[in-house]
């Protein structure tokens, strides 16, 4: 039986401070697991939360992704994802949601991304519902049974794993699932986030002829880089202003537009600037609008005139989180992924989310 206490930020209310708070370990669930978090990355969703712009249940412990080491199992075999045996002192990353499988999108649709009673760590899981510690800001996590767990290599740097933790298997949904790269396309992504830079070095490993990056600010971009990440970078946010990076953008493509275009900015204006970017019979992949930021206006005429696939793409399961850990040692060895990332303690929360509001660090995670 787990015996202690475990730190934890809680988000108490929607647009105040943050609080680290202390809770009692409980006994590792029948079928579950106590893990030692050793890193609760930061997203750009979890800036969403803050604010209320999800409707999610509060107060909670946030963190939705994370990588730790596992600390007690509860009763029962455990076995991880791919089936090798699980154990005390393993290194695992754990999947952010459980489907319920009996849902019409889980058991008729084949899509459990749009499962209607999905818990997720640190989106939905209340205090009041317990056990309190349901997040990954924490120094320790209560996964419950369900949970995709996948052990890691000892080859595999935490850093470079925590990199693209939720955007990884964000991509890799959108990619085998939504609308695959194909061998030889142009490829513009939207958006030098941690989502925007999985988007290009996913293409780039399928074989794109170029990946051109738009997004900002050039801090990232120049970051984004120096990693081996995306072939072209253009600064929208800097002093040549959108329309002139987008002209650059479509310039860069060849001048008839890219093959596909992904869309992983998270603005809302970004959309009808995506749609000026494909080629006539192009595809434009939207994953980027997780949170509800509001409308935009678009101009119809221009998916019309393009005669382009518009596709979405929600969230991520399990079985992608599988495929980004499966490709971390291929990423890994062509990309710089662990210079992404920046640490910050516990108790610097509140640091680190002013660095991911303000753009100033590519990839933060809260360390345990």
């Amino acid at each position: 039986m787990t015996a202690g206490t475990g730190r934890a930020v809680v988000l108490e209310e929607f647009g105040e401070p943050l609080r680290l708070r202390t809770f009692g370990l409980p006994p590792a669930p029948d079928g579950g697991m106590i893990v030692a978090c050793g890193y609760g990355g930061i997203c750009g969703t979890d800036l969403h939360l803050c604010q209320g712009h999800l409707d999610i249940p509060v107060p909670l412990v946030l963190g939705h992704e994370g990588l730790g080491v596992v600390r007690e199992l509860g009763a029962g075999d455990h076995q991880d994802a791919a089936g090798a045996p699980l154990a005390a002192g393993d290194t695992v990353m754990w999947a952010s949601s459980v489907a319920c499988g009996v849902c019409q999108p889980c058991r008729l649709h084949r899509e459990p991304t749009l499962c209607e009673k999905r818990r997720t760590y640190g989106v939905n899981r209340s205090l009041a519902d317990g056990p309190e510690l349901s997040g990954s800001w924490a120094d320790h996590i209560v996964l419950q049974p369900g949970t995709t767990v996948v052990k890691l290599a000892d080859t595999i740097d935490p850093l470079a794993a925590m990199s693209l933790a939720c955007a990884g298997p964000t991509v890799a949904h959108a990619l085998f699932e939504r609308r695959p790269v194909r061998l030889g396309e142009v490829v513009v992504v939207q958006g030098s986030g941690p989502v925007g830079l999985a988007a290009a070095a996913f293409a780039q490993l399928a074989g794109a002829a170029k990946v051109i990056v738009v997004g900002g600010p050039a801090g990232r971009l120049a970051q984004a880089a120096a990693a081996g990440i995306g072939d072209v970078h253009l600064d929208i946010t800097g002093a040549a202003g959108p329309e002139e990076i987008l002209r650059e953008a479509r310039a860069a493509t060849g001048g008839a537009g890219a093959d596909l275009v992904i869309e992983c900015a998270g603005v809302p204006a970004a959309v009808g600037q995506g749609l000026t970017l494909a080629r006539r019979g192009g595809s434009y992949l939207i994953i980027g609008q997780y949170t509800d930021a509001g409308d935009t206006p678009v101009n119809p005429h221009q998916i019309v005139y393009r005669q382009l696939d518009v596709i979405g793409s929600w969230a991520f399961t399990g079985a992608h989180l599988v495929e980004y850990v499966r490709l971390l040692p291929a990423l890994t060895a062509r990309f710089d992924l662990a210079s992404l990332v920046t640490s910050f303690p516990l108790a610097e929360h509140a640091e680190a989310l002013t660095a991911v509001a303000a753009g100033s660090v590519m990839k933060a995670v809260l360390t345990g």
